[in-house]
């Protein structure tokens, strides 16, 4: 799959406007053109979803280790890949370039294409983006300009091109219509934005006249991969929570129990109970924004406490767990576990972290490590008793408890991707069958 990366010096420079309209662009060849966002990003990665009209990936060295970012790139491959950068191309974990876009660049072999918004400035740019092309081999291989007119971008390419050697590929004019709505968490959500295909459309047909596309398909470099090998099947049924409320979901997470599981989804908000299953997986989203009808549907929350009660293994990450709290903002809720989230006006939890478990739990025993990422503006406030210790890499001074269990059910703040934790994923399908053999 010849593969390249999108990147920029910071967030907010329009990247994301740029990577989905050069997929679409690559699409509209009639190309297979896979997608994926470095990070650990849910948001981010639907909009890709929508420009190439197939499931996207993440890339995070951090959440799946340096196998399971090859992985991804074999679940999920194409004739092109095109991959987008978090934050700042050399951002990375602390006050590091571990785990930043750059570093994933290097491990993979991706050649990256440096989007570079002028703010104020013109010959100032050139020693900037020199020395980002320059730093560590930085397999930065072109430049785009964003929001500037023709008559600068030429003006802009001549010296970029003078002082750096470097390729100007491009340019993509100021244009309202082209930018994103953003949100309290990251970017507005696909299915909120209305004129989320207009943009992708629009963005595209842009660079087609602006950007040298056919250069960059050039310059993309073809990363040699065999088709991801899945374990055996297993006959484990697995429902997954998948509506409105709840749609965080890593993509490889759920091509793993697709394709080793049987697979069932299921509405917190709409059915009136959980299929049979040997496993229950709610994931992350917004039930804040839909307490009223999560509350409303008392049939669903009644049989997913008999599922905890009758020891049916449950797993519940960040707004699965307000779910199965007694309430969100004093909304009943499901009751599994005492407590209230409440919503605050700031980040209360942002970024990775390393989970060590304090007792036994179904996906692993006490003193297993697992790797994650949390983000979350909402609080919990509950007497229940953590079984998670947390700590941020490379800061180990910043520690706190979180993680709650029930018979079989765990519930906790963080996200976490299989591929880079197969041990605990591998040990929540033996329970699995354990529990199911057992009853």
């Amino acid at each position: 799959m010849r593969t390249v990366m999108i990147t920029a010096p910071s967030s907010n420079t329009g990247k994301t406007t740029i990577t989905l309209g050069l997929i679409r662009a690559i699409k509209n060849r009639g190309f297979n053109i896979s997608a994926f966002k470095t990070g650990p990003d849910f948001i981010d990665t639907k909009y890709l979803e929508q420009a190439s009209n197939k499931k996207a990936g993440n890339l995070d060295i951090h959440l799946m280790g340096k196998d399971g970012i090859r992985n991804s790139l074999q679940m999920n491959s194409g004739d092109y890949g095109v991959v987008e950068g978090v934050m700042g191309y050399f951002d990375g974990i602390y006050n590091t370039y571990e785990n930043s876009s750059f570093h994933i660049s290097k491990e993979l072999d991706i050649p990256a294409i440096l989007v570079y918004k002028p703010e104020g400035e013109m010959f100032s740019a050139i020693p900037k983006i020199k020395g980002m092309v320059e730093f560590s081999d930085s397999r930065i291989k072109g430049i785009i300009l964003n929001k500037v007119d023709k008559t600068i971008f030429l003006l802009l390419k001549e010296k970029i091109e003078e002082y750096i050697d470097i390729e100007v590929l491009g340019y993509l004019p100021k244009d309202t219509s082209l930018e994103i709505d953003s949100r309290y968490l990251g970017l507005k959500q696909v299915h909120e934005n209305e004129q989320c295909e207009y943009l992708i459309s629009k963005a595209a047909e842009t660079l087609e006249n602006t950007v040298n596309i056919d250069r960059i398909l050039n310059l993309a470099n073809n990363i040699e991969m065999e088709p991801h090998k899945y374990p055996q099947k297993r006959d484990i049924t697995v429902a997954i929570a998948y509506d409105k409320a709840f749609n965080f979901y890593y993509n490889e997470n759920l091509k793993l129990l697709k394709n080793i599981c049987n697979v069932e989804y299921f509405s917190p908000i709409k059915d009136k109970k959980v299929p049979k299953a040997d496993i229950i997986y709610i994931g992350g989203g917004y039930p804040e924004l839909y307490k009223e009808e999560l509350s409303s549907n008392i049939l669903m929350k009644t049989h997913i406490k008999e599922n905890a009660e009758k020891g049916t293994p449950i797993i519940a990450e960040a707004g699965g767990l307000m779910y199965l709290l007694t309430s969100i903002e004093d909304t009943p809720m499901c009751n599994i576990f005492s407590g209230n989230a409440i919503m605050t006006n700031r980040l209360q939890r942002f970024g990775y972290v390393n989970i060590e478990l304090k007792e036994d739990t179904i996906i692993g025993k006490k003193g297993t490590i697992i790797t994650g990422n949390e983000y979350h503006r909402s609080q919990v406030n509950t007497e229940e008793q953590p079984v998670f210790h947390i700590t941020k890499p490379m800061n180990n001074n910043r520690t706190w408890e979180c993680g709650y269990i029930y018979k079989n059910v765990l519930a906790y703040y963080q996200h976490i991707n299989f591929l880079g934790n197969i041990n605990a994923f591998n040990y929540l399908l033996d329970m699995a069958e354990n529990i199911r053999k057992e009853g």
